[in-house]
């Protein structure tokens, strides 16, 4: 709160420094103030840097739904009509923004269609490119087994097709609750769970016998277990369904992506890290293959390999174990580095590898001939990346160690089917995290795309937490074009991303001082360019979905552990977000009265 002992021009001009939005009429008489007796001395250039803020956030509180729609005007005009940088654009990054994890709700429909459409609008005048839906399997063949029921996301695409939103569509067969950021719970199809009350080893499970109902077993993937069929044919004949059903926003080139969910919170992982079984950041977590299928499938493993005596491990700790608490994960000589460890680390990530694999293949064969392309998500779990056995990756199925990598792999099966691969924690710096949980989420994100560029695909993005500043926004920056907009003859490759979505549609995300910052953001990502739907002009032409190729032998997808030098990153994005506002010329007026030499600049 403002001092009540203030006069009423001290009070506005703290509001001014301190970023606390002011009508205009306000403003401008608080800057005259600041200009007089020793004011002027505090409008250092950290208080101009307040000053910009409290202009922006006061102008948009103030006349923001004009804003809103002179830019809908004028995004109007400029697709009838607009003219690109020619060497500019091929920087252009699409950038989308995921939609509520509840937009369409368990019974099928959409919430408050009227103020989604509204802030849809919005999102569509800051010229995003496109959205990211969760299309959930627990709604839309919640009746019966196959029977499918898409009435409500073919109201939502039809609004999405009015506004000209592009459509990134999840195939999400994962449970909604119980993950970092959920707000909503959305099951498995009931009858689904009703087989897990008979046989609860179709559910991922610790060492403890819990069972978790997130996703189903990849143990079990194979097994004719659901009214004959099993879960790869389950999630096959929902693509098939989808492509019968949407064939219409397919063939108008609507839908543009189709992202494969292949394990918890749609990503290709284990169930390592559950909040619902009282996990906390930055815990380890835990093996999740104690379901009696996966414990056949080590058991079959071992003997084959001449070790009938071996068997999962049992001392790895609990889900908020730390590494060296554990005889397993502990620097001096873990469990972890020794023949056993190796070779169950080796079948506990292959066994997920061939699951993904597995089922992008069923993908891949349900949208054969589409015009869009193919994606899966990997998890961006940074903690314990610097401590020497990577325990919290390991346990989610990513053997990644200092002379192994982890994620090349995965990049490597990917390719096979031409398809992108999505990473998380794009916007995270290591300086934010504490230093106990020995973090690096720019080596970890660095090293990844890198490994995806390596094998020749496609590599896109997400925030992993809920963040609108411009930190945030420029580390996101810097990842989606981490040597910036240079001409691409002064380095080898030009590094771009194919794409960032950004976590998520919320009314945090809508205020006006947010929203306002979201929209240079976008600016940025799309390389200082008007908003461009013609896609070639920026090499993102997409041909018809063909058929993957051969599937690769297991000894070629390990022969990719080998580790080598990521690709390098610049310090930092040359295209930042600046928190400059709509009267950018009044505050260059006003900065240039305060100057007091050449070197006082913004």
């Amino acid at each position: 709160m403002l001092s009540s002992h203030c006069s009423s021009n001290q009070q506005q001009q703290r509001q001014v420094l301190w970023g606390i939005p002011l009508p205009r009429n306000q403003i401008y008489s608080s800057c005259q103030s600041m200009a007089n007796g020793s004011n002027k001395k505090r409008l250092t250039r950290g208080n101009l840097q307040r000053l910009r803020t409290g202009i922006n956030s006061g102008a948009a509180k103030t006349d923001g739904v004009n804003h809103v729609a002179a830019a809908s005007r004028t995004s109007t005009t400029q697709s009838e009509a607009t003219t690109h940088d020619d060497k500019l654009i091929q920087h252009y990054v699409p950038t989308f923004v995921m939609l509520p994890l509840g937009v369409v709700t368990a019974e099928n429909v959409i919430v408050d269609k009227a103020k989604l459409e509204k802030q849809l609008k919005e999102l569509k005048a800051a010229e995003i490119d496109g959205v990211m839906v969760d299309v959930w399997w627990g709604i839309i063949e919640a009746r019966g087994p196959k029977q499918y029921d898409w009435s409500g996301y073919r109201e939502l695409f039809l609004l999405l097709k009015k506004l000209d939103l592009k459509i990134q569509a999840i195939m999400s067969f994962h449970q909604c609750g119980g993950n970092i950021g959920d707000n909503v719970f959305i099951s498995l199809p009931q009858w689904v769970l009703q087989v897990g009350e008979t046989d609860s080893d179709i559910f991922y499970t610790n060492r403890a016998g819990a069972r978790n109902k997130e996703y189903l077993s990849l143990g079990v993937d194979h097994l004719p277990l659901f009214g004959g069929r099993t879960p790869v044919q389950m999630y096959g004949d929902f693509m098939k369904s989808f492509r019968e059903s949407m064939a219409d926003f397919l063939e108008s080139g609507l839908i543009i992506d189709i992202e494969v969910g292949l394990g918890p919170a749609g990503e290709l992982r284990y169930a390592s890290y559950p909040e619902t079984q009282g996990w906390a950041f930055p815990g380890i977590g835990e093996f999740q293959c104690y379901d009696k299928y996966l414990a056949a499938d080590f058991k079959e493993a071992a003997a084959k390999a001449g070790h009938l005596e071996w068997e999962l491990p049992d001392n790895a700790g609990e889900y908020n174990s730390r590494p060296d608490q554990t005889a397993f994960f502990r620097s001096n000589n873990g469990t972890y580095i020794t023949e056993k460890g190796k070779f169950f680390l080796t079948w506990y990530s292959t066994k997920l590898l061939l699951h993904g694999d597995n089922i992008i293949d069923e993908a891949n064969k349900a949208f054969l001939g589409c015009k869009l392309k193919l994606a899966a998500k990997v998890s961006g779990i940074h903690w314990w990346y610097n401590h020497p056995s990577h325990a919290a990756e390991l346990t989610a199925g990513y053997y990644n160690l200092p002379d192994r990598d982890g994620y090349r792999p995965i990049a490597r099966m990917l390719s096979r089917h031409n398809a992108i691969l999505n990473f998380t924690c794009l916007e995270m710096r290591n300086s934010e995290q504490p230093a106990y949980a020995k973090s690096a989420p720019q080596e970890l994100v660095q090293m990844v795309l890198s490994d995806g560029w390596k094998e020749g695909i496609e590599v896109a993005g997400e925030n992993a937490l809920a963040r609108y500043d411009a930190d945030g926004y420029n580390q996101i920056l810097l990842n989606a074009r981490p040597n910036g907009v240079r001409p691409a003859m002064e380095r080898e490759k030009k590094l771009r991303m194919y794409g960032v979505t950004i976590l998520r549609l919320t009314d945090d995300l809508m205020r006006p001082n947010n929203l306002d910052l979201f929209k240079k953001f976008v600016r940025k990502m799309h390389a200082e360019q008007d908003y461009c739907p013609e896609v070639s002009k920026y090499g993102h032409e997409i041909d018809r979905l063909v058929r993957s190729k051969p599937k690769l032998r297991t000894e070629e997808l390990l022969e990719s552990t080998k580790p080598s030098e990521a690709f390098p990153w610049d310090g930092e994005t040359d295209m930042p977000v600046e928190p400059v506002g709509v009267f950018a010329r009044f505050l260059r007026t006003i900065s240039s009265i305060f100057s007091t030499d050449s070197g006082q600049r913004e």
